[in-house]
């Protein structure tokens, strides 16, 4: 495996379907549907669903689906963890924007039009 990309290491075990726990769940989010500039990942140990570990990683210049450093960087948060699972979302999930925290609840991302009034794919 040591000659595949990190992003195509993360499908190659999101492909192995459900495993165990801990399940990793990582999600992409992005200015627009074309280039992803976060990425977020969360740790659950049970079935309950309540992420006990997350850590986010952003870029403003380059995808970082195609980040080999962010995505060795997500491979080794999910080893740390000890994951057995891997679920990634169906492409850009949104806007990396964070609702009451980077604008208002309720509002629409001043950063992200893109987004304003569209359905997300989840």
């Amino acid at each position: 495996m040591a000659d595949r990309t990190p992003r195509e290491r993360l499908e190659r075990k999101a492909e192995r379907g459900f495993q165990g726990y801990p399940i990793g769940t990582v999600a992409f989010y992005g200015p627009d549907n074309r280039r992803a500039s976060k990425v977020a990942v969360g740790i659950s140990h049970d079935d309950r669903g309540k992420v006990r570990e997350m850590e986010k990683w952003f870029s403003d210049v380059a995808d970082v689906r195609d980040d080999t450093t962010i995505g060795a960087q997500v491979l080794s948060f999910l080893q740390q963890h000890h994951v057995r699972s891997v679920v990634v979302g169906p492409g850009i999930l949104g806007c990396p924007h964070e609702e009451g925290i980077d604008y208002p609840l309720g509002g629409v991302c001043p950063k992200c039009p893109y987004w304003a009034g569209r359905e997300r794919p989840i």
